[in-house]
Protein backbone atom coordinates (compact mmCIF):
# COMPACT_ATOMS: atom_id res chain seq x y z
CA UNK A 1 0.00 0.00 0.00
CA UNK A 2 2.87 2.28 1.25
CA UNK A 3 4.99 1.74 -2.14
CA UNK A 4 1.35 3.00 -4.35
CA UNK A 5 0.74 5.51 -2.35
CA UNK A 6 4.27 7.09 -2.47
CA UNK A 7 3.43 7.58 -6.42
CA UNK A 8 0.42 10.16 -5.10
CA UNK A 9 1.13 11.62 -2.13
CA UNK A 10 3.79 13.66 -1.05
CA UNK A 11 6.57 11.31 1.36
CA UNK A 12 5.86 12.81 4.67
CA UNK A 13 1.74 11.94 4.21
CA UNK A 14 2.59 8.33 3.19
CA UNK A 15 2.22 6.63 6.45
CA UNK A 16 -0.19 9.00 8.27
CA UNK A 17 -2.67 8.10 5.37
CA UNK A 18 -1.86 5.11 5.33
CA UNK A 19 -3.09 4.84 8.40
CA UNK A 20 -6.30 6.25 8.29
CA UNK A 21 -6.92 4.09 5.01
CA UNK A 22 -6.10 1.00 7.65
CA UNK A 23 -8.02 2.59 10.43
CA UNK A 24 -11.25 3.44 8.85
CA UNK A 25 -10.87 -0.03 6.42
CA UNK A 26 -11.18 1.63 2.88
CA UNK A 27 -10.66 0.56 -0.05
CA UNK A 28 -9.49 2.87 -2.05
CA UNK A 29 -9.76 3.04 -5.85
CA UNK A 30 -6.97 5.28 -8.48
CA UNK A 31 -9.70 5.73 -11.40
CA UNK A 32 -9.09 7.53 -14.71
CA UNK A 33 -10.18 11.47 -14.49
CA UNK A 34 -13.67 12.47 -13.65
CA UNK A 35 -14.10 16.05 -14.97
CA UNK A 36 -16.90 16.73 -12.77
CA UNK A 37 -15.14 15.22 -9.37
CA UNK A 38 -11.84 14.91 -7.85
CA UNK A 39 -12.65 12.04 -5.56
CA UNK A 40 -16.26 10.15 -4.21
CA UNK A 41 -16.80 8.12 -1.10
CA UNK A 42 -19.37 5.58 -0.78
CA UNK A 43 -20.51 2.60 1.75
CA UNK A 44 -20.92 -0.06 -0.76
CA UNK A 45 -24.29 -2.73 -0.11
CA UNK A 46 -21.92 -5.34 1.77
CA UNK A 47 -20.80 -2.42 4.51
CA UNK A 48 -17.26 -1.68 3.14
CA UNK A 49 -16.15 1.91 2.60
CA UNK A 50 -15.04 2.65 -1.22
CA UNK A 51 -12.91 5.70 -2.14
CA UNK A 52 -12.47 6.50 -5.52
CA UNK A 53 -9.79 9.48 -6.27
CA UNK A 54 -8.68 10.82 -9.63
CA UNK A 55 -5.07 9.24 -11.12
CA UNK A 56 -4.40 12.77 -12.82
CA UNK A 57 -4.16 14.96 -9.66
CA UNK A 58 -0.79 16.20 -8.09
CA UNK A 59 0.16 15.00 -4.77
CA UNK A 60 -1.20 17.90 -2.90
CA UNK A 61 -4.56 17.48 -4.63
CA UNK A 62 -4.73 14.15 -4.47
CA UNK A 63 -3.94 14.79 -0.16
CA UNK A 64 -6.81 17.00 0.15
CA UNK A 65 -8.82 14.85 -2.05
CA UNK A 66 -7.91 11.69 0.00
CA UNK A 67 -8.59 13.23 3.52
CA UNK A 68 -11.75 14.87 2.65
CA UNK A 69 -13.34 11.70 1.16
CA UNK A 70 -12.14 9.78 4.14
CA UNK A 71 -14.01 12.86 6.44
CA UNK A 72 -16.88 11.65 4.79
CA UNK A 73 -16.87 8.40 6.14
CA UNK A 74 -15.72 9.53 9.53
CA UNK A 75 -18.57 11.68 9.91
CA UNK A 76 -21.03 9.36 8.92
CA UNK A 77 -19.52 7.03 11.44
CA UNK A 78 -19.78 9.44 13.71
CA UNK A 79 -22.97 11.85 13.72
CA UNK A 80 -25.28 9.08 11.34
CA UNK A 81 -26.18 9.30 7.48
CA UNK A 82 -28.60 11.83 8.45
CA UNK A 83 -26.45 14.51 8.27
CA UNK A 84 -25.82 17.00 5.25
CA UNK A 85 -22.78 15.72 3.12
CA UNK A 86 -20.74 18.87 3.18
CA UNK A 87 -22.92 20.16 6.21
CA UNK A 88 -21.07 21.12 9.99
CA UNK A 89 -20.08 17.72 11.43
CA UNK A 90 -18.57 16.82 7.80
CA UNK A 91 -16.27 20.19 8.15
CA UNK A 92 -15.11 19.78 11.42
CA UNK A 93 -13.68 16.20 10.87
CA UNK A 94 -12.47 17.22 7.70
CA UNK A 95 -10.23 20.46 9.78
CA UNK A 96 -9.29 17.89 12.63
CA UNK A 97 -7.86 15.49 9.73
CA UNK A 98 -6.51 18.24 7.84
CA UNK A 99 -4.26 19.90 10.59
CA UNK A 100 -1.46 17.17 10.91
CA UNK A 101 -1.02 17.61 7.06
CA UNK A 102 -0.52 21.49 7.03
CA UNK A 103 2.78 21.50 7.84
CA UNK A 104 5.79 22.46 5.59
CA UNK A 105 7.43 18.94 5.73
CA UNK A 106 4.20 18.11 2.94
CA UNK A 107 3.16 21.25 1.95
CA UNK A 108 5.42 23.35 -0.03
CA UNK A 109 5.37 27.34 1.70
CA UNK A 110 3.28 28.88 -0.65
CA UNK A 111 -0.07 26.92 -0.20
CA UNK A 112 0.71 26.88 3.28
CA UNK A 113 -0.86 30.44 4.20
CA UNK A 114 -4.13 29.88 1.35
CA UNK A 115 -4.69 26.10 3.27
CA UNK A 116 -5.04 27.70 6.54
CA UNK A 117 -7.59 29.75 4.83
CA UNK A 118 -9.32 27.26 2.99
CA UNK A 119 -9.48 25.17 6.25
CA UNK A 120 -10.90 27.86 8.52
CA UNK A 121 -14.53 26.84 6.38
CA UNK A 122 -13.92 24.20 3.99
CA UNK A 123 -15.95 24.04 0.79
CA UNK A 124 -17.61 21.10 -0.81
CA UNK A 125 -14.76 21.29 -3.23
CA UNK A 126 -11.05 22.89 -2.95
CA UNK A 127 -12.08 23.75 -6.59
CA UNK A 128 -14.36 26.75 -5.32
CA UNK A 129 -11.59 28.34 -3.53
CA UNK A 130 -9.95 30.13 -6.86
CA UNK A 131 -6.96 31.14 -5.43
CA UNK A 132 -6.10 27.55 -3.59
CA UNK A 133 -7.01 25.88 -7.40
CA UNK A 134 -4.76 28.04 -8.79
CA UNK A 135 -2.15 27.52 -6.50
CA UNK A 136 -2.26 24.32 -6.69
CA UNK A 137 -2.53 24.48 -10.31
CA UNK A 138 0.99 25.05 -10.86
CA UNK A 139 2.13 21.85 -9.26
CA UNK A 140 0.73 20.08 -12.53
CA UNK A 141 2.43 17.93 -14.86
CA UNK A 142 2.59 19.43 -17.91
CA UNK A 143 -0.23 22.15 -17.91
CA UNK A 144 1.65 25.31 -17.49
CA UNK A 145 -0.06 27.02 -19.87
CA UNK A 146 -3.74 26.78 -18.82
CA UNK A 147 -6.01 30.01 -19.18
CA UNK A 148 -8.35 30.80 -16.48
CA UNK A 149 -11.39 32.59 -17.06
CA UNK A 150 -10.76 35.40 -15.18
CA UNK A 151 -7.35 36.14 -17.85
CA UNK A 152 -9.96 36.66 -20.13
CA UNK A 153 -10.18 40.12 -21.36
CA UNK A 154 -14.69 40.84 -20.99
CA UNK A 155 -16.33 40.42 -24.43
CA UNK A 156 -14.26 37.62 -25.32
CA UNK A 157 -15.13 34.27 -26.87
CA UNK A 158 -14.11 31.15 -24.94
CA UNK A 159 -14.30 26.99 -25.42
CA UNK A 160 -14.68 25.11 -22.10
CA UNK A 161 -13.36 21.27 -21.43
CA UNK A 162 -17.11 19.65 -23.45
CA UNK A 163 -16.89 21.86 -26.55
CA UNK A 164 -19.23 24.30 -25.34
CA UNK A 165 -18.78 27.99 -26.44
CA UNK A 166 -18.74 31.38 -24.08
CA UNK A 167 -18.93 34.91 -24.58
CA UNK A 168 -17.68 36.60 -20.97
CA UNK A 169 -19.34 39.05 -19.61
CA UNK A 170 -19.50 41.61 -16.73
CA UNK A 171 -18.11 39.87 -12.76
CA UNK A 172 -20.41 39.33 -10.58
CA UNK A 173 -19.09 39.51 -6.79
CA UNK A 174 -17.04 36.35 -7.23
CA UNK A 175 -17.99 34.96 -10.36
CA UNK A 176 -18.51 35.72 -14.00
CA UNK A 177 -21.70 36.15 -16.08
CA UNK A 178 -20.90 34.24 -19.04
CA UNK A 179 -23.30 33.75 -22.26
CA UNK A 180 -23.88 30.30 -24.20
CA UNK A 181 -23.36 31.37 -27.99
CA UNK A 182 -25.62 28.50 -28.94
CA UNK A 183 -28.48 29.15 -26.83
CA UNK A 184 -27.85 32.93 -25.59
CA UNK A 185 -28.81 31.42 -21.83
CA UNK A 186 -26.21 32.69 -19.11
CA UNK A 187 -24.36 30.52 -16.62
CA UNK A 188 -21.97 31.76 -13.89
CA UNK A 189 -18.22 30.68 -14.13
CA UNK A 190 -16.66 30.05 -11.03
CA UNK A 191 -12.94 32.91 -11.81
CA UNK A 192 -10.69 29.80 -12.18
CA UNK A 193 -12.54 27.81 -14.54
CA UNK A 194 -10.28 26.49 -17.18
CA UNK A 195 -11.07 27.18 -20.92
CA UNK A 196 -9.62 27.90 -24.14
CA UNK A 197 -9.75 31.47 -25.56
CA UNK A 198 -11.02 31.09 -29.53
CA UNK A 199 -9.31 33.91 -31.57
Amino acid sequence: MDKILLKYLPERAVAPCSGLIKQNNVHLKIVNERVTRHGDYRRMPSGAHQITVNTNLNKYRFLITLVHEIAHLVAFEKFGRRIKPHGREWKQTFQYMMVPFIRPEIFPLQLLPLLANHFRNPKASSSTDAKLSIALKAFDRGENDITYVFEVPSGSVFRIYNGKIFKKGNRRVKRYECVEVATGRMYLFQPNAEVEVIN
